[in-house]
């Protein structure tokens, strides 16, 4: 199964600049248990529209079978790795 981790953020976002480095720390002792996908929402409009984002950071924590969890605003990492092991991370 497919775990993905959606980071939306934008370069002016200063909140999302605080949701780095706790991603970078879960990428690097999770590994290759789940993709990290980072969405410009100033770039990828559509992408954002789709997921029905409307305020950053927003995480979404989604597998095969669609989204299991959805984070609006800095997260702590203890609640994504929660998130992604439910996922199947």
């Amino acid at each position: 199964m497919t775990v993905r981790l959606l980071d939306f953020h934008a370069e002016w976002c200063g909140p999302c600049k605080t949701q780095d480095p706790i991603l970078e720390e879960i990428q690097e002792d999770l590994g290759d248990a789940f993709e990290l996908q980072k969405v410009d929402v100033d770039e990828e409009q559509d992408v954002a529209n789709q997921y029905q984002v409307r305020s950053l950071p927003t995480l979404i924590v989604e597998n095969d079978d669609g989204v299991v969890d959805r984070f609006v605003g800095v997260t702590q990492r203890e609640d994504i790795e929660a998130a992604l092991t439910e996922a199947g991370a």
